[in-house]
């Protein structure tokens, strides 16, 4: 049953998170609805938020006006958290000493789904239109969801407490368990890295070193696939010798890809190697990572919860800082402030509590 639910969970899950680019709503969405998975029927979850999902997706080709598709979009954003509910549970049912390859394997489907279903995307908005794309990620979703949730185990869990109580627990929960502060602070680290170098990727592939054109800079997007070929690898070393050591490894390899994307402005292989080993860096330690935070309480998904918003949080200030470090020191400066954010989710967390 498990390598099944998640084989359809991966990719199902994959497109579910890949549509909504406003990364602000679905923590929203992740906030109200990941620790529901601590205390709810996953199945009966899954299946609402993928209803949910294909209705605001649907609303939003339909959409008359501006107004009304933000707050489709909206609900869209947030409602597309079923990945971050299949990781726990995929993590709870699997072996100890394979737990991490199981993760991975999500993991990898899901970092694939995203490259893909925005590269797609892409084309076919060019191709037929936005409002047609909509339509068509909600007929997706509503397939894919429901073939997900059908594959789930249904289990009754017994609920204490009233039924948003994972949210003010939150605090509590990273205080009281120091793998999962190290875990929450290393991704928010890593991932503002990744966030401060890739969001700026855009300028020197459009500007005057290479001057290529927007479509053709976001086909660069595709060496995110490797992030994909990584995770299983990656979840193998976790089991085999400890998430530490693969963390390790991971921020080393992102510390060699900072000057290779400094030296990219003016060398084109440079930066094709630099974004293959960033998003390799980025999925090693998201796997150990992740693994050890879904391992350190009695609440898995709770826990899950500290930890993907930690993420989106490290994220979001990093690329709002490389925008002011790019204006001021231009490429240099957005290799400065992601070697010092990546060096700061690092020496953070080496200190013993």
């Amino acid at each position: 049953m498990l390598p099944a639910f998640g084989l359809v969970g991966q990719f199902g899950g994959a497109v579910l998170q890949a549509l909504p680019e406003e990364q602000a709503e679905h923590a929203v969405g992740l906030l109200l609805f990941a620790p529901l998975g601590d205390t709810v029927n996953r199945r009966r979850l899954v299946t609402g938020l993928t209803l949910l999902t294909t209705a605001a997706l649907a609303a939003s080709a339909a959409a008359g006006g501006t107004g009304t598709l933000a707050v489709a979009v909206f609900v869209a954003s947030a409602a597309t958290v079923i990945p971050q509910l299949l990781v726990p549970l995929v993590a709870e049912r699997a072996r100890a000493a394979r737990r991490a390859r199981h993760v991975a394997a999500v993991i990898s489907g899901l970092f694939a789904g995203i490259v893909a279903a925005r590269v797609v995307g892409g084309l076919a908005g060019q191709a037929v239109g936005w409002r047609a794309v909509f339509l068509g990620a909600s007929a997706l979703t509503l397939v894919l969801g429901l073939a997900t949730a059908l594959l789930l185990p249904s289990q009754r869990r017994p609920r204490t407490g009233r039924l948003l109580s994972g949210i003010p627990a939150l605090p509590g929960l990273v205080r009281r368990s120091p793998g999962l502060w190290r875990a929450c602070v290393r991704q928010a680290g890593m991932l503002g890295a990744w966030s401060a170098l890739w969001t700026s990727l855009a300028l020197p592939l459009t500007g005057p070193s290479y001057g290529l054109s927007l479509a053709t800079a976001g086909l660069f997007g595709l060496f995110g696939l490797a992030a994909g070929v990584v995770a299983p690898p990656a979840g193998g070393l976790v089991d085999r010798f400890g998430a530490a050591r693969v963390v390790r490894s991971a921020h080393l390899l992102a510390a060699v890809s900072v000057p290779l994307f400094w030296l990219g402005g003016q060398v084109m292989w440079a930066l094709s190697v630099a974004a293959i080993a960033v998003h390799a860096a980025l999925v090693a330690s998201h796997v150990a990572d992740q693994t050890l935070a879904l391992t350190t309480t009695s609440t898995p998904a709770t826990a899950n919860t500290a930890y993907v918003v930690a993420g989106f949080a490290g994220g979001a200030v990093a690329s709002a800082l490389a925008g002011t470090a790019y204006g001021h020191r231009g490429r240099g400066g957005v290799c400065a402030a992601a070697g010092a954010w990546l060096l700061l989710g690092r020496t953070t967390t080496s200190v013993r509590r």
